[in-house]
């Protein structure tokens, strides 16, 4: 195997340890929390060095990507997100021929995943001050900035492996949130001054302008697109196909079957994975964009002033208002297509490379539990024929059901960004749903 010949270099990684003792509640909280505020904090420490005129170029996508631009956190989870895109497109075309059942294989995907991670942190870094994307105030700041940004996404690596060890769900999932969350709180009530004069916030600016006597509910688009993209996630969250199972055990020589129940599958079955990995695609194809450009070879399209103007980078830029559908329907209509198909695609490679969800894993999971099917002989054969007809087109339809409610809410300019909000019920949804088991 390829991968054998880097164990020495994963020995060298640092690793968080895993607990050895069962964890209570309050100490996964404890080391939520502490990672949470963590977060917050290094959000706030500003990338010295930069010019005060650079301009974010991941703007719209800035709430996927849990960065926050001007500071050391502005990688986010982009070379997190990266390297699992490329490891997963390995893993499915087969060129690496690892089985995530087995715990080494697993063991070898997790070190090679955070090794590439690092690597694509010092590449993103690079790109990113070295073609202008994050001007400096002079030359002589080119190396500090980097270095900042690799310490920056470093530390978000290793904060995403203490919450998935001691905490609760994922410091992935766990930083989309808190960015997005924040998002909405100040899009929502802060009463700065805005470029327009008026409140920044949208309930601030609508009370502001009905004292005026002008109540222009079009100010609240956004909140309301926000508020909507809020309750449908909920409610394909709560979706479930339910296939009835009984437990049984052979004693003696006759079979006594246990409680009869229902083995639920969701209908968003993939979660919220494919547009993260969609979202962090377009990111790198931006960046890409700028780097070919750099190099005299505009293949992907032109980039002034840290915005794509041209090519397929333009295209495929996140459209945030429902003006672009009338003034460029036919960009919208592309990267509509284009996005939808990722999301399927990426649905389906999650499923089947996870080593858990695909069909195959979760027939055996429940022949090893004595579960069966009613009306079906107990064998890990027919369990797999059965799991194979749903899971699938869950897969599937789950992928393209999350696509379209982010592309759609992207539209809308919801507040957090459409894909953000999308992310962030599912996310807040999934970690209720752990912390009420626990």
């Amino acid at each position: 195997m390829i991968l054998e010949n880097f164990k020495p270099i994963f020995q060298l990684l640092p690793e968080v340890k895993t607990p050895i003792h069962r964890q209570d509640f309050s100490e996964k909280l404890k080391w939520t929390a502490i990672v949470l505020v963590i977060y917050y904090f290094l959000t706030q420490i500003p990338l010295y060095g930069l010019s005060p005129a650079a301009v974010d170029q991941f703007a719209q996508l800035r709430a996927v990507m849990a960065g926050s631009f001007g500071s050391i956190l502005t990688l986010g989870i982009g070379p997190i997100v990266t390297a699992s895109i490329v490891l997963q497109l390995l893993v499915g075309a087969k060129i690496l021929n690892l089985d995530l059942s087995q715990h080494e294989h697993k063991a070898m995907f997790q070190s090679t995943q955070k090794l590439l991670a690092i690597l694509f942190t010092i590449f993103e870094a690079a790109v990113l001050v070295l073609t202008g994307s994050l001007v400096p105030i002079d030359s002589s700041y080119y190396a500090i900035m980097i270095l900042q940004l690799v310490i920056g996404a470093i530390l978000i690596l290793y904060l995403d492996e203490v919450v998935s060890k001691w905490g609760f769900g994922s410091g992935v999932g766990l930083f989309i949130a808190a960015g997005v969350c924040q998002q909405i709180v100040v899009g929502s009530f802060s009463i700065l001054q805005g470029t327009d004069g008026l409140f920044a916030g949208i309930i601030p600016k609508f009370i502001q302008l009905a004292t005026t006597g002008v109540y222009d509910f079009s100010v609240l688009i956004p909140l309301i697109a926000t508020i909507i993209v809020f309750l449908v996630v909920l409610y394909g969250e709560s979706m479930r196909v339910e296939i009835p199972i009984s437990h049984g055990s052979v004693r003696g020589h006759g079979r006594v079957r246990g409680a009869v129940g229902k083995y639920p599958l969701k209908f968003v079955y993939s979660s919220n994975m494919p547009v993260i990995l969609t979202s962090a695609l377009l990111v790198n194809i931006s960046l890409f964009a700028s780097v070919f450009q750099k190099l005299g070879f505009p293949i992907l399209g032109q980039v002034s002033g840290g915005r794509p103007i041209s090519g397929l980078a333009l295209w495929l830029t996140t459209p945030n208002s429902l003006s672009v559908l009338f003034t460029n329907p036919l960009r919208v209509i592309f990267y509509g297509i284009f996005f939808l198909a990722c999301c399927v695609l990426f649905s389906w490679l999650w499923v089947e490379i996870s080593g858990s969800l695909n069909a195959k894993e979760v027939a055996k999971q429940l022949y090893n539990s004595g579960i069966q099917i009613p009306g079906f002989r107990s064998s890990k054969r027919q369990l797999y024929m059965i799991m194979k007809k749903y899971i699938p087109a869950l897969t599937i339809l789950g992928g393209l059901f999350v696509g379209i409610l982010a592309f759609i809410a992207d539209l809308t300019g919801a507040l957090g960004g459409g894909t953000g909000v999308l992310l962030t019920v599912g996310i807040v949804y999934k970690l209720y749903e752990e912390i009420a088991q626990e």
